[in-house]
């Protein structure tokens, strides 16, 4: 039997480790779960676990993101993509909906695993600015899928109505597992659907701080396109050599609407997603993009348009491409593409729509 690289059995070790830590964490939650138990099962050290997790918590994190990417495609063929708003908000809910428990008896593996998620990310204010900050990436995500819908025949943000829904489907998970039984979800997907026709007050302004905003330099510098994955579709991005790439960190995540508002419709913008400490902010921002890219896929599998791409960038690949070379969680900056060359580059507060509002 040939022996195994380090880099093969770091793997292995890993796997082991994370199929350890399922089954701890799903029988006995977060707070109960113990390492020492966890690395018995998997037949390691202590130390073994922690050099591939440097924290209980990162470990917590990998399961569940790891989980989440797990999730199998619908079977069969693509169904039809919604035409009205109304449409794919109910499909939305019904497809968040199907994975609560509906009973007490419900309440093991799955559901205890993830049930501790939310009290862990109150109990550190570390982490709770990046995930409001990846609440907003989700509710921006859905609002721009859902005005595809309306396209041809009214122009409307629809991002506070995504908002709207998406805090009324957390709403409802919470309730399931601490109440499990209470409420109706047909009533909560009727709730979603009406979301749609909501007059919300919802108009996109020009950010306040854009006529402060750095104005971007030209450049004439080579693009080196890195190898990397559009979260949103699963797929490798292909760089047409034209448009825009922004780096945001985890606190500065709003701004991927920014960019989007700013540039000509049409425009290519790949976003990528930063942090400085990839164990925990950064597997939480794995887990949260990853379970809205498996929810929206059977539902806009053509809507969300094709130049808008969300890249996970741990390794800071594509940071390095397009000039940053130290990210955190504040890090934005953005460059333009044309011809295959970076022509424009801007940095700090206000760079993303600097950058896709110049011409």
């Amino acid at each position: 039997m040939a022996r195994l690289s380090r880099s093969e059995m770091q793997q292995r070790n890993r796997a082991r480790v994370l199929e350890a830590a399922r089954e701890e964490f799903g029988d006995k939650g977060f707070r109960d779960a113990k390492v020492d138990t966890i690395a018995a099962a998997a037949e390691l050290t202590r130390g073994a676990v922690y050099s591939n997790f440097p924290s209980k918590r990162a470990l917590y994190l990998a399961v569940l993101a790891s989980d989440a990417a797990a999730v199998p495609e619908p079977d069969g063929p693509p169904g039809r993509a919604p035409s009205t708003a109304a449409q794919a908000l109910a499909a939305l809910a019904r497809g968040r909906l199907a994975r609560l428990p509906l009973a007490v008896d419900e309440h093991r593996g799955p559901v205890r695993l993830a049930s501790g998620l939310e009290q862990e990310i109150a109990a550190d204010e570390r982490l709770r600015t990046p995930f409001a900050q990846l609440q907003a990436l989700n509710a921006i995500v859905v609002g721009l899928a859902l005005e595809q819908t309306l396209r041809r025949r009214e122009d409307r943000r629809m991002v506070r109505v995504a908002e709207t829904a998406l805090t009324l489907l957390q709403g409802a998970a919470r309730l399931a597992v601490a109440a499990p039984g209470f409420g109706e979800p047909f009533t909560v997907v009727r709730a979603c659907e009406h979301l749609a026709d909501a007059d919300l007050d919802d108009a996109w302004t020009e950010p306040a701080f854009a006529a402060y905003a750095p104005a971007p330099r030209p450049v004439d510098e080579p693009w080196q396109a890195p190898v990397v994955d559009d979260a949103l579709r699963g797929n490798q991005v292909t760089f047409s050599g034209d448009g825009l790439v922004v780096v945001l960190g985890l606190h500065r995540l709003e701004a991927f609407e920014h960019v989007v508002r700013a540039a000509p419709p049409g425009t290519e913008i790949t976003a990528a997603v930063v942090t400085a400490d990839r164990h925990e902010a950064g597997m939480l921002a794995r887990l949260v993009v990853t379970e809205l890219a498996s929810a929206l896929r059977p539902i806009f599998p053509t809507l969300l348009p094709p130049g808008l791409r969300i890249v996970l960038d741990e390794d800071g690949a594509l940071a390095a491409a397009a000039g940053v070379a130290s990210v955190s969680d504040m890090t934005e900056a953005g460059v333009r593409l044309a011809g295959g060359r970076v022509v424009a580059r801007a940095d700090g507060w206000g760079a993303a729509h600097a950058i896709g509002a110049a011409r």
